[in-house]
């Protein structure tokens, strides 16, 4: 283990588990571990290996939220938590659950809601994070979504990203709630207005989301020429830095066009790319590829005509 990231988790130990005299110590001491934690990108962004990273969240990810017990009001803190189980979820989780579904469909539909029910906490950790600086948001947000944002600003744009991408795709592995689907307005509200605020934010990452969000049908509210639209954009805004946009036009635009030439050269292309080239979006760029090599696998079943 690097230096660094010892000298983090002693420094945890210490605050969690010593019995150190006076409370108002030892919240000092898990405020400094805290804000420790929630600094920067971790260094699980640039590891080559999916497994090892799938398996050590799950730890990282509940000692996040016992510190969170301590500092409910911390916003970097609530804000890596809702990442965190995000990402760990859409990155790991969600890309199972169509190959299981072709081998054990009652399992599938099990896991299916376990990783609906972690995208929904992490919405709400989401959701807290911005109540911190917008006392009474989530209430707002039920009655009149656009206003209840409008006086968010730039520095915002990360929770309003998260929350979205958090409630956004348990939205799509929860159709069959009705509840759910009345909240894409919300969804759509929370990332229009981190778009407007940076459309750049981390090399684009906002238009992926959008790829995917356009893709859900012309009857919701979705248009797949938007999606190509951001699309383009987020591959601009990546600059060769992200084979995401790739991946996610093919499986969210592509399918429903039953173009499969394009998804074809698309996923190739995202195949093609070297993740070492750029280290801080290794792990993404890998775990992109991995979903592009499991589609490719699945085209015949996903395309009625055979390419000619």
């Amino acid at each position: 283990m690097p230096a660094k990231p010892k000298r983090r988790l002693t420094c945890l130990l210490l605050a969690l588990l010593l019995p150190i005299p006076g409370c108002s110590l030892r919240k000092m001491a898990v405020k400094t571990m805290a804000d420790a934690l929630s600094q920067g990108a971790s260094t699980f962004g640039t590891d080559e290996d999916p497994q090892l990273v799938k398996e050590a969240l799950p730890f990282g990810l509940k000692t996040l939220e016992s510190l969170v017990v301590e500092l409910p009001n911390h916003r970097p803190l609530l804000r890596s938590v809702s990442s965190g189980f995000t990402q760990y979820a859409a990155g790991f989780l969600q890309p199972e659950l169509r190959l299981l579904e072709t081998e054990d469909f009652e399992k599938a539909r099990v896991e299916r809601v376990r990783v609906r029910k972690l995208f929904l906490r992490a919405r709400d950790y989401g959701l807290r994070a911005l109540e911190v600086e917008y006392p009474g948001l989530r209430q707002a947000l039920e009655k009149d979504p656009k206003q209840a944002l409008a006086r968010t600003v730039k520095a915002d744009v990360p929770d309003l990203y998260w929350t979205a991408a958090a409630w956004g795709s348990a939205i799509s592995l929860g159709k069959s709630e009705p509840g759910l689907l009345l909240e894409v307005p919300t969804v759509e509200a929370l990332i229009r207005r981190a778009l407007v605020l940076d459309d750049g934010w981390e090399a684009g990452a906002i238009h992926e989301f959008l790829i995917a969000f356009e893709s859900r049908g012309e009857a919701s509210g979705g248009s797949l020429e938007r999606a190509r639209t951001h699309f383009e954009r987020a591959v601009e805004l990546a600059n060769g830095r992200r084979v995401g946009p790739y991946v996610s036009f093919a499986e969210n635009v592509c399918i429903q066009k039953q173009n499969r030439k394009e998804f074809e050269q698309l996923l190739q292309k995202a195949l093609e790319y070297d993740p070492n080239t750029h280290l801080e979006t290794r792990l993404a760029n890998v775990l992109s590829q991995r979903r592009a090599q499991q589609l490719l696998a699945m085209a015949g079943d996903l395309f009625l005509e055979e390419q000619k």
